[in-house]
């Protein structure tokens, strides 16, 4: 299978998937909703006297940083860019619808949830607590409901977002910032990069619990959007006519909810915060090592190809 048609399939799959899986996700919130009579009255519920670390204002910025994660999917629009028509304006076009259908639809699940359980009962069912939230309306069909969405929407992001990564990660070993070694494999270099990109994914499966795999995946994405805006603002800006005012609140905004975060989690799970920094330490150490030591120059592992086809 070529790269086209491998792009084309996953482009078919993602396409049915989002249509199933927000389709499946607004209909159970619009049942429960229905059910409850469209009140907030279950959310003041809470017999809780945990404090929030940093308050309840520490505690929403904080939570902002996962919920960046739930809007990430449009950098999967951004690394196919090159595939759309007429990309500088349908790019544009397409992370902003493809943001405000995650905004209706995640207000939609909280409003849900919020209306169905009390704020104890939502720390207790954590992961599950949108299954949880469906048992009142519809029974155990809408447990079971509510899994089979989860694991259309979990296997189609989890497929989307390894190849959008995967294309980037070839994008950046042709243009020989970071290593790469084929290692016998057959194929070209995108495809490498998606073994590698699968491969890493299960390590932190391993390792790591859901949680501790989404604060992980939080911090590392604030920094490198922190070091982007940056990079951008020094050297791109005239080029790519970029707004410096954009740039600059981005970046304050990454920092301070990064730090509202870290605070958070010090309270929390202080160890995510010790693999967080010390990863993203490694990373930087590693590639000013590379971009040292390394001879550029047009090699074979720049140009790999499968030696089958």
């Amino acid at each position: 299978m070529g790269t086209d048609t491998g792009n084309e399939v996953i482009s078919r799959i993602s396409l049915v998937s989002a249509f199933l899986k927000v389709g499946g996700i607004v209909v159970f919130a619009l049942v429960t909703l229905w059910f409850t009579g469209f009140t907030f009255e279950a959310a003041n519920q809470s017999t809780s006297d945990n404090p929030v670390p940093g308050g309840l204002v520490g505690g929403f910025i904080a939570a902002v940083a996962l919920g960046i994660l739930a809007f990430k999917g449009f950098t999967t629009i951004t690394n196919s860019g090159d595939e759309l028509e007429n990309a500088d304006k349908n790019v544009g076009r397409a992370i902003i619808i493809s943001m405000a259908i995650c905004l209706v639809v995640y207000l939609l699940v909280a409003w849900a949830v919020g209306s169905n359980l009390s704020i104890d009962q939502i720390v207790q069912a954590k992961d599950y607590a949108l299954a949880e939230a469906a048992r009142p309306a519809m029974g155990q069909y809408g447990v079971w409901f509510t899994v089979a969405v989860a694991i259309i929407a979990t296997a189609s992001g989890l497929m989307a977002s390894i190849f959008a990564v995967s294309r980037m990660l070839a994008m950046v070993s042709k243009m020989e910032l970071v290593p790469h070694r084929h290692f016998g494999l057959p194929g070209n270099m995108q495809t490498h990069a998606l073994v590698y990109t699968v491969v890493a994914a299960a390590v932190l499966a391993v390792f790591f619990d859901l949680s501790r795999i989404a604060s992980l995946g939080a911090i590392f994405y604030l920094v490198m959007d922190f070091m982007i805006h940056w990079g951008v603002y020094r050297h791109l800006r005239d080029e790519v006519k970029a707004k410096g005012w954009v740039l600059i609140t981005a970046m304050t905004l990454d920092v301070i909810i990064l730090a509202a975060f870290l605070f958070a989690k010090a309270f929390t799970d202080p160890m995510v915060i010790a693999w967080g920094v010390g990863g993203v330490i490694v990373v930087f150490a590693a590639e000013k090592l590379f971009l040292r030591l390394h001879e550029y120059s047009d090699g074979e592992d720049k140009n790999y190809q499968d030696p089958t086809g």
